[in-house]
């Protein structure tokens, strides 16, 4: 879902986004309370098998800033949930591509085996394709069921736009993937976006279209599985968001990401993960909140673009 977002160009933003507290006009920056935590996000790495135009964490076939989580890594973190009697509904696996993870499967049984609901962000392509991969899910799959949901990035419901951003080929090979899925009874969701000529009904018939040539069971009008993300002008002006901006927009704290989820990274060459405000800030160390859940319950000052772009203004939401 991930896949929309670029830094924003040097021209954008000049003098907004300095001060954690404070607003580049003097006012209190919004700020965000954990304030019911149902979503821990684990980053399995940012390898991929492919790279697209506009990947916002810069995915790649070379690119291991974050290097790979083992399941070892990942079990304290969930046994923690546990010991702070977080009611946290999902675990979620994003990446880079998390089945170039070789222990993609066994992160995915630790999570099940505890009763979480598992939401794997997906391409759906080669790595996913592999025998071993196949036979894990199809493991999982008999013993949990519907506990389990691959979101597959599918840019756009057009070959046009969807390989422009990923490469020649691969709406097809991703629509290889999704059959397989359909075919073994996985439940599936849709990372997409809405292009510059549509509007969001447009784009929602689209792939509306799209899930109907192919006999998918997926629901377009719903913004929880079609979860779709407008496409970016870099060279945009984004408000900061203010304490006053809740009442003005007729929101609250707990409608923004991190009111609600964490991630965990491990960054190349760290001797172990650390938790994150959210999947969008990955690079950014002033969002990096500490080494454990617990220590990663403080609040966040929305000191980001993305923060006012996509999960203030935008709404958006990272969970199916």
């Amino acid at each position: 879902m991930d896949d929309y977002i670029n830094n924003l160009p040097v021209t954008a933003n000049i003098g907004k986004f300095q001060d954690p507290l404070t607003t580049a006009t003097g006012e209190l920056r919004a700020h965000v309370p954990l304030s019911n935590p149902e979503t821990i996000w684990f980053n399995t790495g940012t390898l991929c098998n492919i790279t697209c135009a506009n990947c916002y964490i810069e995915s790649s076939p070379t690119n291991d800033a974050l290097v790979y989580m083992s399941r070892a890594e990942v079990e304290p973190y969930l046994d923690e949930i546990s010991e702070l009697g977080w009611a946290v509904r999902e675990i979620a696996f994003t990446g880079g591509e998390p089945f170039m993870n070789p222990e993609m499967i066994g992160m995915m049984e630790a999570a099940l085996e505890r009763g979480f609901e598992v939401l794997v962000l997906t391409n759906a392509m080669r790595p996913m394709m592999r025998k071993s991969m196949q036979a894990g899910l199809l493991d999982l799959h008999e013993r949990f069921g519907d506990k389990i949901t691959l979101r597959i990035s599918v840019d756009h419901y057009s070959e046009e736009l969807h390989d422009a951003e990923r490469g020649k080929g691969s709406l097809a090979r991703t629509l290889e993937g999704m059959g397989w899925l359909r075919d073994n009874g996985f439940n599936m969701a849709v990372a997409g976006r809405i292009a510059f000529h549509e509007n969001e009904a447009q784009a929602r018939a689209g792939y509306a279209h799209l899930y109907a040539e192919n006999n998918f069971k997926i629901d377009a009008q719903n913004a929880g599985i079609t979860v779709l993300f407008p496409e970016m002008d870099m060279s945009a002006e984004v408000p900061e968001i203010t304490t006053e901006c809740w009442g003005i927009l007729n929101k609250s704290p707990d409608d923004v990401m991190c009111s609600s989820s964490r991630m965990v990274v491990k960054r190349k060459g760290a001797e172990r993960p650390a938790v994150l405000a959210c999947t969008l800030l990955a690079y950014e160390p002033e969002f990096e909140l500490g080494a454990t859940l617990r220590e990663a319950s403080k609040l966040v000052q929305l000191n980001h673009p993305h923060c006012a772009k996509f999960c203030v203004l935008g709404g958006a939401s990272c969970s199916a």
